[in-house]
């Protein structure tokens, strides 16, 4: 028994070195969690040092955000799965999860390689999961996203963002990004504060925030420019009775990337097979006409998200991914 404490005791103390080792010898860690290293500052881990760290599985595990029907998701990945099983050698399994907080702790503690993460919940898996982005769904000419539009009725007076001081405006609901967390980040440096300088009050949806600036309920709203965009090819609106007064930088929709300690060179094969992978019809329609994956950097193309999580308090570190693990938990309840 004793001789087993010890061995136990040595284990953690070796472990506890090894730690505070890495730690002296990392020069830059940014907003990372104490397990990962940002040497070059693109604000992503760095693949370990000591090549006995990196991981060479034998089965791949890949996942794609949670939502409401998985399996949808499931089979519209299945010929990806396929092409990543050609182009590593290895055999590729599908895992889903039920929350984005899963998500995330699946990376970290290993049980998950590759995986695609909601816009918002990419920066908890950067800081807290040694998660690496490297592509969004896309097109030859650019990335799949969206912009936040303020709407207003084109027979409306207003036509500039000042012009709707002391007006109603409709955001969404209190968690949405581009229905009131982006707004209330963005309109402030334009003049226009939320709740002081307007009148919120929330619709429940982008779509009745649309409905109702339509019917005059509203005096504008904020919205999603893809939703729009639907409600005006479903004929639920007409476009042309509106005017758009200001139109956001585009969000990018979910990430796709990489555990940071997987080896280098099985890095690349999957690198290489997420940029050589075009979409076949039935995943094109699925994924709304993107036929393949688009390059991107965390630190470029969710430069915007970055910036509207800190102007609105979201904090990507452990108490941060708790509260967004909470609300799910609390959502799922009901």
């Amino acid at each position: 028994m004793a001789k087993r404490i010890l061995t136990a005791l040595l284990v953690v103390l070796m472990a506890a070195w090894a730690a505070v080792a890495y730690a002296d010898d990392c020069l830059n860690r940014g907003q990372l969690d104490e397990m990962y290293c940002d040497g070059d500052n693109d604000l992503v881990a760095d693949s370990p040092k000591d090549p006995s760290q990196w991981k060479d599985p034998s089965t791949l595990v890949f996942t794609y955000t949670p939502v409401e029907d998985p399996a949808v998701y499931k089979d519209a990945f299945a010929d990806f799965q396929a092409y990543l099983e050609k182009a590593t050698g290895k055999r590729v399994v599908y895992y889903t999860v039920q929350s984005n907080a899963a998500e995330v702790e699946a990376m970290r503690s290993g049980r998950l390689h590759i995986a695609g993460f909601s816009t918002g919940p990419t920066g908890f898996a950067v800081n807290l999961a040694g998660y690496v982005p490297m592509a969004v769904k896309g097109y030859a000419d650019g990335f799949q996203g969206y912009n936040l539009i303020m709407i207003v009725r084109k027979d409306s007076p207003y036509q500039k963002m000042e012009d709707l001081k002391g007006k109603v405006v409709a955001h969404t609901s209190a968690s949405s990004n581009s229905g009131n967390l982006a707004p209330r980040a963005l309109f402030p440096k334009l003049g226009l504060v939320p709740d002081e300088d307007y009148r919120v009050v929330y619709s429940g949806k982008h779509d009745q925030s649309v409905m109702g600036v339509a019917h005059g309920d509203y005096d504008a709203a904020p919205v999603a420019s893809d939703v729009f965009e639907r409600m005006a090819a479903a004929g639920r609106i007409n476009k042309d009775d509106f005017r758009v007064i200001f139109r956001s930088p585009k969000f990018p929709t979910s990430s796709f990337g990489y555990a940071h300690d997987l080896k280098p060179e099985l890095v690349q094969k999957i690198v290489g097979a997420f940029h050589t992978y075009r979409f076949p019809p039935a995943m094109q329609k699925t994924f709304k006409g993107a036929d393949r994956f688009y390059p991107v950097t965390y630190m470029a193309d969710w430069q915007v998200i970055r910036d509207i999580a800190e102007a609105t308090g979201t904090a990507y570190n452990k108490a941060g991914l708790k509260k967004m693990a909470e609300k799910e938990a609390a959502k799922a309840k009901k």
